[in-house]
């Protein structure tokens, strides 16, 4: 995923100093502003991805009684949490995100050891996009509007948007703190009170922004982060006093949190889901801006994201040249490759060995069957790895990856590279590259996904609407459709009739 540069200097320091490190991990749940044993004796074990040696063998799984305590202290503190004053609500999330510049580099590491995000690329835009994704919901304070409607029937008509009350969120181990704040600043500027179930693979840095939000000012209540496995985060779906849940991660397990709302108490839910998202390259697109944005895209946190650019669809008039350019581009990114630690390095591991091998399986079966045009298998990391002339229902074209490995593909006309693009069960984002407006409004007026970029790829902002189309999701994040997706309207009859 493609973000803009929002890095900036942070500013007079707070005083206030994390204590964690590689070394010296949060292994305990967050619950009312403090960290607390859990009640169930369930851990999980996390391991560093780079050489796969074992961080934590004692990372807790929060059970039953976990979560029904985050819930009663989120109940407890909503009442006087939903009165606080929008501008009171904006001056804590602002705090929020100054105190996660000033301790970037912490939740980096945090991140870096179970994750194996580079410290020189992505592991540091991670947290500038998370902060700016904070300030920008707290700029929505004295803003997010209700409405009023005509009075032609001598009622005057009125619609509040109310928070839902206790809302959970799941993470995914991917982007773990830039995904969870484009979640978390919708839902306490609108007066929310929100629960955390971090993925098992990354649980660490959310685990520490719990303690950075009672650093800026947040009351007991507020934020809770409950670690944990499935398992966790199932019982926060099924939970009958959680009124709303919002999930990131695979299609398949985001119909299970569908499920269990719906067998619960129908709980608002938002699922942000997988991709395939297909990049369109006509003859008269500029071949360098092309090839740059999909080597991003697909590259960026080593093909482990969600808008990976994964499918490449190039007209048969630049075909061999930007085919050429392309593998260019990615042996050079493919020297970049390595520890994670090491400044220079852009692309680090696959997160764990279950995704590695999984990964990797798609590689050696493709192998087999298909035209590899650059890359395969080096250790524990997976360099950028293209194919070419894919048939459209094999399973590298049909299947999200989570890696670095894309397929490259022709097309004739228009019509078929719109068919091409749409031939799948996902919809989050897709990429057009001309120079023609005409046909780009075309074919965004065609494509059946959630974002479309026009001579970009794989591109994300925290002012617009982000979602997908079809089994990519369910809801908005972002903008003001992800303040929406936190509260319910209550219309409000006025007679004036008397």
């Amino acid at each position: 995923m493609v973000f803009p540069d929002f890095s900036s200097a942070p500013k007079a320091s707070s005083g206030f100093t994390l204590p964690w490190n590689k070394d010296n991990l949060p292994k305990q749940l967050w619950i009312n502003n403090e960290f607390v044993s859990s009640k169930s004796s369930k851990t999980i074990e996390v391991y560093n991805p780079k050489d796969g040696t074992l961080v934590a063998n004692d990372v807790p799984v929060a059970g039953q009684d976990d979560v029904d305590a985050a819930v009663a202290a989120a109940e407890a503190a909503f009442p006087k949490w939903k009165k606080t004053l929008p501008r009171e609500r904006r001056d804590l999330l602002n705090k929020l995100a100054d105190l996660m510049i000033e301790h970037l580099p912490t939740l980096a590491t945090l991140t870096r050891v179970t994750l194996g995000m580079p410290s020189g690329g992505f592991g540091t835009m991670e947290i500038n996009v998370a902060a700016e994704a904070v300030r920008y919901a707290a700029g929505w304070a004295d803003k997010f509007p209700g409405e009023s409607h005509m009075q032609e029937d001598g009622f005057m008509k009125i619609t509040r948007q109310e928070p839902l009350g206790v809302v959970a969120a799941i993470i995914p181990f991917n982007a773990p703190i830039a995904v969870l704040c484009h979640k978390i600043g919708g839902a306490l500027i609108t007066g929310n009170c929100f629960i955390i179930k971090p993925s098992e693979k990354t649980p660490f840095a959310t685990l520490a922004l719990g303690q950075l939000a009672k650093e800026a000012g947040f009351p007991p209540g507020v934020i809770q982060v409950l670690s944990g496995d499935g398992s966790t985060g199932a019982l926060l779906a099924s939970h009958m006093r959680i009124r709303g849940i919002t999930f990131t991660g695979s299609a398949a397990t985001g119909r299970k949190v569908q499920e269990a709302s719906a067998k619960s108490n129908f709980k608002r839910v938002t699922l942000e889901l997988g991709g395939k998202s297909p990049a369109m390259i006509f003859d008269d697109a500029n071949l360098d801006i092309a090839v740059a944005w999909c080597v991003n895209g697909i590259t960026m946190n080593s093909g482990q994201a969600c808008v990976a650019a994964s499918r490449v669809y190039v007209q048969e008039g630049i075909y061999p040249k930007f085919v050429e350019a392309y593998r260019a581009a990615l042996e050079a990114r493919a020297k970049t490759v390595g520890d994670p630690d090491e400044s220079s390095t852009q692309m680090g591991p696959i997160v764990d060995k279950l995704q590695f091998d999984r990964a990797r399986g798609f590689i050696e079966r493709a192998k087999t069957q298909h035209k590899l045009l650059t890359g395969g298998i080096d250790g524990y990391f997976i360099p950028p790895t293209a194919f070419t002339d894919v048939p459209e229902d094999a399973e590298i074209v049909k299947t999200e990856i989570f890696g670095p490995v894309a397929v490259i593909n022709t097309f004739k006309t228009e019509k078929e590279a719109l068919a091409k693009a749409n031939d799948t069960e996902y919809g989050l984002f897709a990429g057009v590259f001309t120079q023609d407006i005409n046909k780009a409004m075309r074919i965004v007026a065609e494509t059946e996904s959630g974002m479309v970029g026009v001579n970009c790829m794989s591109y994300a902002s925290t002012s617009v609407p982000f979602g997908g189309a079809k089994q990519s999701g369910v809801g908005r994040e972002s903008g003001i459709d992800g303040l929406r997706g936190f509260t319910e309207p209550k219309t409000v009859f006025i007679n004036l009739n008397y």
